[in-house]
C-alpha cells in the first residue's frame, strides 16, 4: 500500500513538473498552467511573447520601480507641498480661474474626462488631455513629445492661449506678489527667492508623486495566484501573444516611450493631426503619437489624442481590424501626397474572437485601481 502511494505521488509530481516547465507548445488551452507560470514571480518562466522585428527596446511588463529625479531638482517634503499648492492655484493663469488641476483631476484619472480639453474663455483645445499618472517615468511629454521633462512640460499650458493664457515670466512676477509664498519657497529651496524656474521645479516635483499604486496585475505576478480571474489571466496571455499589444505597450510602464502612427491621424479631415511631425518636421514622424501607459487605463478615458474612443471595447475592436486608416481620395495625386501618413508596420489584423477581445479588456481593467483620493487645497498664500 505504501509503495502504491509513493508511485502515485511520483506520477503526480512529475505531471506537475512537466506542466510547469511547459515552454515549446502553446499552453493557452490550460488556464491552470498560465496561472502558475505568470504568478511564479519569475518572468523568464512566462510563455514567449509575440514580438515583432520592428519593436524597439523591448522590455517585459512588470511592476513599476522607484521614481528617479533630476540632479538639479531633488525632492523634499516642503517642495512637494509647495508644488501641490501651485498645481491647484488658479492665479497661475491670466483669468485667476484656471489651475493645472482644472484639467488634471484625481477623481477623473488625473485627466478631465472630456474628449478635448478647454481652458481660457472656454476655448476648446485640439487634443485630449493626457493623464498625469506615472508621467515621472516618461522620457518625453505630450502626445507629440515636445517636452523633454516634467519641468519643461509645466511651462507649456501656462503660455498656451487656449489653456492658462499667460506669459510664464509674467506669471512668475504675479506669484512673487503673494508674500505668503516666500516662506514656502525658502523651506523648499533654501531661500525665499521666487522664480519661474523654481515654480516649474516645484510643480514637477509634486507631479512625480502621482504614481499608480500596485494593481491586481502587480500583486498577481508577485505570487498571489488569486489576484486575477481566469478571464484576466487569459487576457494577460493574449496581451503578450495573439493580441500583440506588448509590441508597443511593454515595460513596467506599459509604454515603450516611443511614437507610432497607429492609423489615427484623421488625415484630410477637419480634425487632421500630424502628431510628432509638427515638432520634428521629419516625414517619418507624420501621424506618430506617443504610446500612452496602460496603467489606470480604464479610468483615463476617453482615449487617443483626439478623444474619439469612449469605450475600451471599441479600441480593442479597432485594433483587431488592423486599425484601418481611411485616406480621402480627393487628396490622392495632389501636392498633399507628400504628407501622406504611413501606419506603423506593427499594426496588423489580429483575428481575436469576441471572447478573446473581452478577455483583453478584462486584463486592462485589472491594471486600474480605485480613484486616487487627494486632499485638495482650499486656502492659498496671500
Amino acid at each position: 500500500m505504501r509503495k502504491t502511494r509513493l508511485v502515485m505521488g511520483l506520477i503526480v509530481t512529475l505531471g506537475v513538473v512537466t506542466c510547469l516547465s511547459f515552454k515549446s507548445n502553446d499552453p493557452s488551452d490550460d488556464i491552470a498552467v498560465l496561472k502558475a507560470l505568470y504568478s511564479s514571480g519569475d518572468s523568464t518562466k512566462w510563455p514567449k511573447a509575440t514580438i515583432d522585428s520592428n519593436t524597439v527596446g523591448f522590455q517585459e511588463i512588470g511592476r513599476l520601480g522607484a521614481v528617479s529625479y533630476p540632479a538639479d531638482n531633488l525632492p523634499n517634503p516642503e517642495k512637494v507641498k509647495l508644488g501641490k499648492l501651485l498645481f491647484y492655484d488658479g492665479r497661475l493663469s491670466q483669468s485667476n480661474q484656471i489651475a493645472c488641476a482644472s484639467c488634471h483631476d484625481p477623481q477623473l484619472g488625473w485627466g478631465d474626462g472630456k474628449k478635448l480639453g478647454f481652458g481660457h474663455d472656454r476655448k476648446l483645445g485640439k487634443r485630449n488631455v493626457m493623464t498625469l499618472f506615472n508621467t515621472a517615468f516618461y522620457t518625453k511629454l505630450f502626445w507629440d513629445g515636445r517636452a523633454k521633462s516634467l519641468e519643461d512640460q509645466a511651462r507649456f499650458p501656462i503660455a498656451d492661449h487656449v489653456e492658462m493664457n499667460i506669459d510664464p515670466h509674467e506669471m512668475a512676477e504675479k506669484i512673487q506678489g503673494f508674500k505668503g509664498y516666500k516662506p514656502m519657497f525658502k523651506e523648499a529651496f533654501g531661500d525665499d527667492s521666487i522664480s519661474l524656474d523654481r515654480i516649474l521645479k516645484a510643480i514637477a516635483t509634486f507631479e512625480r508623486t502621482i504614481v499608480s499604486k500596485k494593481s491586481r496585475f502587480d500583486i498577481f505576478v508577485k505570487g498571489n495566484k488569486e489576484a486575477l480571474t481566469d478571464d484576466e489571466i487569459m487576457g494577460l496571455h493574449l496581451f503578450r501573444t495573439k493580441a500583440r499589444c506588448i509590441n508597443c505597450h511593454n515595460g513596467p510602464l506599459f509604454s515603450d516611450n516611443q511614437f507610432h502612427n497607429d492609423g489615427q491621424t484623421l488625415w484630410g479631415t477637419a480634425n487632421e493631426d500630424l502628431g510628432r511631425y509638427n515638432v520634428t518636421k521629419d516625414k517619418k514622424d507624420i501621424g506618430a503619437f506617443k504610446t500612452p501607459s496602460l496603467r489606470e487605463v480604464a479610468a483615463t478615458g476617453p482615449w487617443f489624442h483626439h478623444g474619439n474612443f469612449t469605450e475600451l471595447k471599441d479600441i480593442v475592436s479597432t485594433y483587431n481590424l488592423g486599425n484601418p486608416a481611411n485616406i480621402p481620395k480627393k487628396y490622392l495625386g495632389t501636392p498633399r501626397d507628400s504628407l501622406l501618413p504611413t501606419p506603423s508596420p506593427l499594426i496588423k489584423k489580429l483575428g481575436l474572437t469576441p471572447l478573446e477581445q473581452k478577455q483583453v479588456i478584462a486584463f486592462l481593467e485589472a491594471l486600474t485601481n480605485s480613484p486616487m483620493r487627494v486632499k485638495v487645497p482650499t486656502e492659498f498664500p496671500e
